[in-house]
């Protein structure tokens, strides 16, 4: 009897193994089918099992079954890898409450709290549920007027919608709550620059970059405001400063090399542009 007991915990422990490297190799189908071969041996308070529920939940995830993958993460759901797939699983099952708790469970705050109201928000933009999003972001300036990025999660959303004056209003609203906040100020500017009031984005842009100089997208935005309103050198410097964060952006490099273009210097705009055609022609 005993020698079958560990017959049957070395069979389950090779497909155990065999289910994990299958999820590896991103074979999900094969990985879903033999762990669930191999958790009919598994203890359920093992890390093997939690291992195997874990995976086959992941995988049904991978293969857009959400449906599927949701019963199988729950039952680990002190599990960070869980969570952050059930909030989206949820989602697309159209189930946001049950969202919301598993993104405040992944960061370790209370359900239906502002804070975790914004969480949710911010997660859900990442994967453009805008909607969704809006509406967590209104619920928790309900619970907080002044939470932070609260305003700044609206306007985001008014400015994707093109309601620009929206978006500016909740930018100016974040700002007087975190006047810190760099993308706030990127955001802001951004909203300008799509009114085409380029005087008005050029402020908010430089406090962008002035707050956080290690990203790009405020440089180049800047770095065409400046050139739509002729000041060409500081177009040209700081389009080589977004440049050096980001050597491959194509929108800064284009717009690099319109700026050489017009203040004469044209053999240093051929150059530039020239980087732009031959990274086209590169598989």
């Amino acid at each position: 009897m005993l020698l079958l007991f560990v017959a049957a915990a070395i069979t389950s422990s090779t497909e155990h193994q065999r289910g994990v490297e299958l999820y590896k190799q991103q074979n999900y189908h094969e990985a879903i089918s033999t762990l669930q071969e191999s958790l009919k041996a598994e203890d359920p308070k093992s890390l093997e099992y939690r291992e195997s529920v874990l995976l086959i939940g992941q995988s049904y995830f991978m293969l857009s079954q959400a449906p599927k993958a949701i019963p199988w993460l729950e039952k680990v759901p002190e599990v960070n890898e869980a969570n952050y797939m059930l909030g989206y699983a949820y989602l697309l099952a159209q189930d946001r409450e049950n969202s919301e708790a598993a993104f405040a469970r992944l960061f370790g705050l209370k359900p239906r709290s502002a804070e975790a109201h914004i969480v949710a928000g911010q997660m859900m933009m990442k994967r453009e549920f805008r909607e969704d999003a809006f509406e967590e972001a209104g619920m928790a300036l309900k619970l907080n007027p002044n939470i932070p990025e609260g305003h700044f999660l609206l306007g985001e959303i008014f400015i994707y919608r093109g309601q620009l004056d929206d978006g500016v209003t909740e930018m100016k609203r974040e700002l007087a709550i975190n006047p810190t906040f760099a993308m706030a100020w990127y955001r802001l500017g951004d909203a300008y620059s799509r009114k085409q009031d380029w005087p008005q984005a050029i402020p908010n842009l430089e406090r962008a970059v002035w707050l956080n100089p290690s990203y790009s997208g405020p440089f180049i935005l800047l770095g065409k405001c400046y050139f739509k309103t002729g000041k060409l050198f500081d177009s040209e410097k700081i389009l080589k400063s977004a440049l050096t964060l980001d050597p491959k952006n194509r929108e800064a490099v284009y717009l690099l090399g319109q700026t050489l273009m017009a203040e004469g210097k044209s053999d240093e705009a051929r150059s530039t542009l020239d980087k732009l055609r031959s990274s086209d022609r590169q598989p």
